[in-house]
Order: C-alpha cells, then structure tokens, then sequence
C-alpha cells in the first residue's frame, strides 16, 4: 500500500502558488490509518523512545494513536493560551512573522527520551520549535516522524544529528 494514494494535494490553498498536501484521507481510510501508524510506531520503537510529542492539531492525529499502540505517553503542544496548566514556551520565526507554541511545564523530565510526531515537514521551523521546548526541560529528542515530507524545502537539514522518518515524499510538483 502506497500512502502517498491516500494524500490529496490542493493547488492554490491556502494561497496561491501553494501546492496543500492534505492528510485527511488518510483517516477516511482505516487501512492506510493503521500503515501510518504501524509504520511509525516502528519508528518510535527503533529509537527506544519514553515519550511521544505532537503539536495540534495535525500532530494529535497521528502521534496519539502511535503513543497508544506502544503504550507510551502523549504530550501535547499547543498554541498560546490552550493548555491549562502552567507552560513553557517557544517563539519562531515564520516566512512572514512569528508564532509561538507552549508545552505543559511538567511533561517531560531530565533525560526522557522523545519522539516528536507531526503530518509533515516544510521548512522544520515548527518541529525545531518543540526540539527546543523538549531541551529546556532536560529531555531529549532522539527521533522525529513524519507522513509527508518536502523534500524541495529542505527543513530535515535542521535536524542531522536526529533520526527523520519520513513515510512518503513530495518535491514541487
């Protein structure tokens, strides 16, 4: 099975000159939804991970059933203001302006080994975001998963001395 048939690419969203990879397919399609997370959850356990971490909302869909079906914990990032407890918080620079992602202060502790899971790799500005987030805690990051990865943006070469898994690739096409 190609995962690459359950993902549907959107010319113009959400602007022009933007080819949307859009991943929702694949939850419409059981099989597809549990060879992603299969395939990642093999991932996860290759680099004996103590820990799995998404960032909303894409990331949930993908990193929450592989925390589930290895028995680990699921930590959530989140946008500013939707986390109840006490945060911790990253600012990073986007092609116009900046965003911000927070973490519970409490979810990781010192030499935790983490995987971050996420729908796809750009740029990697939101990925290194949570790497940073996952150090100012003491853990570390010693894997990151992907479904899609673009390839032309070349966001990996932010993370060379991290383990990628990527299960499917686009260039600009």
């Amino acid at each position: 099975m190609d995962i690459k048939n359950y993902i549907e690419s959107i010319p113009g969203f959400p602007k022009e000159g933007i080819i949307f990879r859009d991943v929702t397919p694949i939850l419409e399609h059981p099989e597809a939804y549990k060879k992603v997370t299969d395939e990642l959850s093999s991932f996860v356990q290759s680099v004996q991970a103590d820990i799995v971490i998404g960032p909303e909302a894409r990331g949930f869909w993908f990193g929450i059933p592989v925390a589930n079906q290895l028995n680990l914990p699921f930590v959530p990032v989140r946008k500013p203001g939707k986390l109840p407890r006490k945060t911790i918080e990253e600012t990073y620079q986007l092609e116009y302006g900046t965003d911000t992602l927070c973490m519970h202060a409490d979810s990781l502790k010192p030499g935790l080994k983490v995987v971050i899971i996420d729908d796809l790799l750009a740029t990697g500005g939101t990925v290194e975001a949570i790497v940073k987030l996952v150090q100012k805690q003491g853990a570390q990051v010693v894997g990151i998963g992907f479904v899609v990865e673009l390839d032309d943006l070349k966001g990996k070469e932010k993370f060379k001395d991290i383990p990628v898994c990527s299960l499917t690739h686009f260039e600009g096409e």
